[in-house]
């Protein structure tokens, strides 16, 4: 008999074309799938198209139903660790992205002085991208990947 985990957590960027954005398919995730959604992050422009940043917990086998309907709803759909980047090689380890970071993704070991990148608890909100001063810290603003 196969384990029943709900302990599966993903964050995810969503980009809504008009023809998606009035309609409620983010709060259906919950209804027809069974998922928390937590906003870390929402813009609408003004052609009315929109972004979330979402942070889904529940099995994992509902989270990839729950995608496979917000693809089918025209919902593009990028994984957080593909919208923001560090360039190894141009960190200097200041920490002050480190500062910035509402959810710890970035973070400074002690022992050696050096920043770490947990991308999985990156919300993309993109604060690290504004402080870092040599611009090691990116963020993709292409929407285009499903």
């Amino acid at each position: 008999m196969k384990e029943v985990v709900k302990g599966f957590r993903k964050i995810v960027y969503l980009s809504f074309p008009p023809e998606s954005s009035g309609r409620p398919v983010v709060c259906n995730l919950t209804r027809l799938f069974d998922l928390s959604f937590n906003i870390l992050k929402a813009d609408i422009s003004p052609r009315h198209e929109g972004s979330l940043t979402l942070e889904m917990t529940g099995l994992e086998e509902d989270f990839h139903k729950g995608i496979g309907y917000l693809k089918e709803n025209g919902v593009r759909i990028t994984p957080v660790a593909h919208k923001i980047f560090r360039n190894e090689e141009s960190c200097i380890h200041c920490g002050l992205c480190t500062a910035m970071c509402p959810t710890d993704a970035l973070t400074l070991e002690p022992s050696n002085r050096t920043v770490i990148f947990d991308v999985d608890k990156c919300s993309a909100c993109g604060m690290c991208t504004r402080v870092c001063p040599v611009k090691a810290m990116t963020l993709d603003l292409e929407d285009d990947r499903q």
